[in-house]
């Protein structure tokens, strides 16, 4: 299966919202249809995501506007899979850290280290587990390699956790890349990689 990585431009919004349309975002959940336009970096408030069909408008904005960003996989020419991965200070506005993300350490931002901070994966059921989250992952860390970043971070989640879910990638594929934990919490993990 040849897997092809593309950082998302507003020229691929329909391909886009076509993956969420089709594609349950979590393990056991189908119809959520997210469009993770709650892991952008636009502030949230006086935003209504309450049906799916408003989260792909939004999403089709945010994409146009350069306020998701990420890398879509495809395999002959079908979006396999989606890697949503931000500058981290730009991100501290988005209605999903603030719910869900005050444990994570934002002390860098203050010394001005460049953080690449990777929130979330989506994969097709049918490509799972054939390496395209960790064929993102790599196109996301040789991005942030080129564009200066100085670190980047991933949050996966743990079973035992509120949030325990897939869709912040597994601790293994991290390792194997390279991270190491930084730091362990209830809510979950933030594991680091130095790039320079």
């Amino acid at each position: 299966m040849e897997i092809i990585i593309r950082r998302l431009t507003p020229g691929l919004r329909e391909d886009y919202v076509r993956f969420f349309d089709l594609t349950p975002h979590d393990k056991g959940v189908e119809e959520h249809k997210c469009y993770c336009v709650c892991w952008c970096n636009d502030d949230y408030a006086d935003k209504d995501f309450s049906t799916a069909e408003k989260r792909r408008r939004a999403a089709i904005e945010y994409v146009n506007n350069n306020n998701i960003q990420g890398y879509l996989a495809y395999v002959e020419d079908e979006v396999v899979g989606w890697c949503n991965a931000n500058t981290k200070g730009d991100c501290l506005r988005c209605a999903s850290w603030r719910m869900f993300m005050d444990y994570v350490p934002i002390d860098e931002l203050e010394r001005n280290i460049k953080v690449k901070s990777i929130f979330c994966f989506a994969i097709a059921p049918s490509a799972r587990r054939q390496g395209v989250a960790t064929r993102l992952l790599q196109r996301v860390m040789d991005d942030a390699i080129e564009e200066g970043f100085d670190a980047i971070e991933a949050y996966p989640y743990k079973e035992s956790s509120h949030l325990s879910s897939d869709f912040g990638g597994h601790v293994e594929m991290y390792e194997k890349a390279g991270f190491s934990m930084v730091l362990e919490t209830s809510e979950g993990y933030v594991m680091r990689k130095a790039l320079k």
